[in-house]
């Protein structure tokens, strides 16, 4: 019997995936001389935009999930995953480099679609909630995986010609790897058994991992129950009717909640985020850091402190709620941008140290408040307010959202930086402050709703407002409970 940890943990491999072949091509662009830089520096943009449209067409084969059951498309995204990584590291040519980038991205989005179906469907329900925030936070550890790897073949083989860069390429066969091996002895998701006439297996299932053997244990027969009726009401996708997107805008109801998935989507890619992660070097420069090996450590801490903050944010959303922790990030990520664009501009036109140093601090109190938030919701708000008809749908257009943020920001970043220098950290800042005031009018709070209580939140006038008294109805009444229980 595999155990559910190891299940949970090849899901959460996946993740690292995608970090590693961003940050494998992205952090080396400073590890070169300034000599071959410029020239490399064109690769990393058109290697991104194969990949950003690699993410973009691989969100339309999200349905490959309901249709082959959740193991297949793991396994084949990541053998994808390692072809892709062969062919741009042996690229001879700019063009073989650009469709092995598509290649990576396209079957990294296909690995990474079914990964947390399968790793909440597989969890035993007490720890869902937990694992589903921490599957993001490990794309900060497949950054760290990656920037050390450029790091370390920068450091031990400068004179070593292609092979300092094209060595951390060749790393990114490594996660994709140990998921091909592992998900072969996995079983399959419950509720795609039981989508495709099978549930006397998904009970088995079900019996074995989450009830430790006790076949007529009632969270077995509750589970088995709400997935029926799930799948009674949904039904499986396939490619014929995937794309019949009608269900997402049919109501007011269903549009308010694409609406919070497609906003969500977009400010978790263009808050500022991604200039920093991809763009930390030219920063750095920008600030007076012009050493390439303490550009790649500062790259290496960056990821570190992302992590460990993502990490710790996950289990505060169960606790604290989502709004507060958006409002509290978002609001802390606008003041970090507006200091890190007031020490640049102090550097630039004074050349204060003091100032540099400051833009380096808040770069880190940027990221850290990012990633306490935002890095852990991504897989989960976008979801959370979709109805179960709208789901699968719906996060496939979160998909194509947030590759289409990304792109932007990949390619108007360099020449931002470029031609209004310290002006685009402000740019970020303000638009940071709009979706705070954006998040504080029009979010909702998903904490602790069922189902029933979000359909009864967004069929209100003002579901952000309806929401918070809700939620202010159930604190009172725990209270009253308290208050009975002491009399």
């Amino acid at each position: 019997m595999v155990p559910s940890w190891v299940l949970s943990t090849l899901c959460l491999t996946t993740r690292l995936i995608t970090a590693c072949h961003q940050k494998a091509a992205q952090a080396q662009e400073s590890s070169l001389p300034s000599s071959t830089c410029v020239v490399f520096l064109v690769i990393v943009l058109t290697g991104l935009l194969g990949s950003q449209v690699g993410q973009i067409v691989g969100a339309f084969f999200m349905w490959t999930a309901d249709w082959a059951g959740r193991k297949l498309p793991i396994f084949v995204g990541c053998i994808g995953v390692i072809i892709g990584t062969v062919v741009t590291a042996t690229a001879p040519t700019l063009g073989v480099f650009v469709g092995g980038r598509f290649l990576l991205s396209f079957f990294c989005t296909i690995a990474n679609t079914a990964a947390p179906l399968y790793m909440i469907e597989i969890a035993p329900p007490m720890y869902r909630g937990t694992l589903a925030g921490l599957y993001n936070t490990w794309w900060f550890m497949g950054s760290i995986i990656a920037t050390c790897a450029v790091y370390g073949s920068h450091i031990n083989m400068p004179n070593d010609g292609e092979l300092d860069w094209r060595l951390p390429l060749w790393l990114q066969m490594l996660c994709p790897g140990l998921v091909v091996f592992g998900i072969l002895f996995c079983p399959e998701s419950p509720r795609w058994l039981i989508g495709k006439g099978r549930p006397e297996e998904a009970r088995a299932l079900l019996t074995k991992y989450h009830a430790n053997g006790e076949e007529n244990h009632p969270l077995v027969e509750l589970e088995m129950a709400e997935m029926q009726e799930a799948l009674a009401k949904e039904g499986m996708y396939s490619w014929k009717n995937f794309f019949d997107l009608r269900v997402l805008f049919n109501s007011r109801n269903h549009r308010y909640r694409i609406m919070l998935n497609i906003a969500f989507a977009w400010f978790g890619q263009f808050s500022g985020n991604n200039v920093i992660s991809y763009y930390l070097p030219s920063m750095l420069k920008g600030i007076g850091v012009t050493s390439t090996n303490t550009q790649l450590l500062l790259n290496i801490i960056y990821a570190l402190v992302g992590w460990v903050f993502a990490t710790g944010g996950a289990r505060f959303l169960d606790t604290v709620g989502r709004r507060p922790m958006f409002l509290g990030s978002i609001g802390a990520m606008a003041i970090c941008l507006a200091i890190v664009a007031g020490g640049a501009a102090g550097f630039t036109h004074t050349g204060s140290k003091a100032c540099s140093y400051a833009s380096i601090f808040f770069v880190y109190m940027f990221g850290a408040t990012f990633a306490v938030s935002l890095t852990p919701m991504q897989p989960i708000y976008p979801g959370e307010v979709l109805s179960n008809d709208m789901r699968a749908k719906g996060m496939g257009v979160m998909q194509i959202s947030s590759g289409v943020a990304s792109f932007i920001n990949t390619f108007a970043a360099p020449v931002a930086l470029n031609n209004i220098g310290y002006w685009f950290y402000a740019f970020f800042a303000f638009f940071d402050v709009f979706e705070f005031l954006f998040v504080y009018f029009l979010f909702v709070e998903t904490k602790g709703r069922t189902l029933e209580e979000l359909e009864v939140v967004f069929n209100s006038p003002n579901p952000a407002k309806a929401s918070i008294a809700i939620r202010g109805i159930d604190r009172r009444q725990e209270k009253g409970d308290e208050i009975g229980d002491v009399a």
